[in-house]
């Protein structure tokens, strides 16, 4: 009798100690199904030098979950992202600082690409002068259409030729390439007129050559994402931005967001609906829409998107999966 209470007492504990085995065998199953290391695979991307920040960062958070996906990111402008990677079919994705291009779609369809749109966050489109610069530190649309509009090549060289008030110094300017679409933002809303701009610039599709040569010469001046210019505030500074309302207004992630500062934008990323049949290209991207109100938008120093157009990116996404007969 005491003999089979002891074997039924040891079958109690070798049962338990099989149980929770077991359990933890499934616990680590489910562990390694949320960090997603069954899924392997390439993400290309290229494009816009504003929206790249936001997209490394993603890429840096996604790895963490899928190691044994490669997420490559090229910033190469978003003009020069379309043309020659998105376009051909050659990337899945394309950072943009602005719309697709009416021809840009056209195009990208005749090659069996289609574009889906998914608005990320909003810039501050900075101008930026040197830290010694006392005198430029308000500037109307007025002043930014003398500096840099097409005709400026001419008659405008020198700080005093803009305001007679300001230095009888050259005036050494830097920004985006045309290829870029902050500087398609720029010339349409600033200028006026799209692709208007003097030719006589230093431009540069590398944001922190812009800082670095504002940086070290205190008649420059240029204009980037605000991203750039928030990580190198101690190396220059940043114009304020006359209003309709004739009020100064600094760039900033809150002056952004409330709509105050003038030159604000919505950022995109384009994404080849093809593409979303590679599973390390769909995770990814779902990743990134999901995760559009974590924080990682505002600590790269963008304004981020409501809670709204986040659900409307993630509804898109979904429509858009179905389509394809992935959900």
């Amino acid at each position: 009798m005491y003999i089979s209470q002891i074997i039924r007492s040891c079958m109690k504990k070798v049962l338990m100690v099989l149980l929770t085995l077991v359990a933890l065998l499934l616990a680590g199953c489910q562990s390694n199904e949320g960090q997603g290391k069954e899924i392997s695979g390439e993400v290309k991307v290229a494009g816009s030098s504003t929206v790249y920040p936001i997209t490394a960062a993603m890429a840096e958070e996604f790895n963490k979950l899928y190691p044994e996906v490669v997420v490559s990111v090229q910033s190469t402008g978003t003009g020069g992202g379309f043309r020659n990677f998105f376009i051909p079919g050659l990337t899945d994705i394309n950072d943009a600082s602005r719309p697709i291009k009416q021809s840009e779609l056209d195009e990208a369809r005749k090659n069996g690409v289609e574009p889906l749109e998914f608005l990320v966050g909003y810039d501050a489109l900075t101008v930026i002068v040197n830290p010694e610069n006392d005198w430029a530190e308000c500037l109307s649309f007025d002043d930014l259409r003398k500096i840099w509009g097409p005709d400026a090549t001419e008659s405008i060289t020198r700080w005093s030729q803009v305001n007679p008030e300001w230095p009888d110094e050259e005036m050494h300017l830097y920004g985006p390439t045309s290829a870029s679409g902050t500087f398609d933002f720029f010339t349409e809303h600033v200028i006026g007129e799209s692709g208007a701009h003097r030719q006589d610039y230093h431009g540069t599709e590398e944001d922190n050559t812009i800082i670095q040569a504002v940086a070290r010469d205190k008649d420059a001046m240029g204009y980037l994402g605000l991203a750039y210019y928030l990580e190198n505030k101690d190396k220059v500074k940043a114009a304020k931005i006359k209003s309709e309302q004739g009020e100064c207004v600094e760039p900033s992630i809150e002056t952004g967001q409330s709509g105050e500062y003038p030159l604000a934008r919505p950022l995109f990323i384009y994404v080849n609906k093809e593409s979303l049949k590679k599973p390390a290209v769909r995770e990814f991207v779902k990743f990134y829409l999901e995760n559009l109100d974590s924080g990682i938008v505002e600590e790269i120093g963008y304004v981020p998107v409501s809670k709204d157009q986040k659900e409307e990116n993630l509804k898109k996404l979904s429509e858009a999966l179905k389509d394809l007969g992935l959900e």
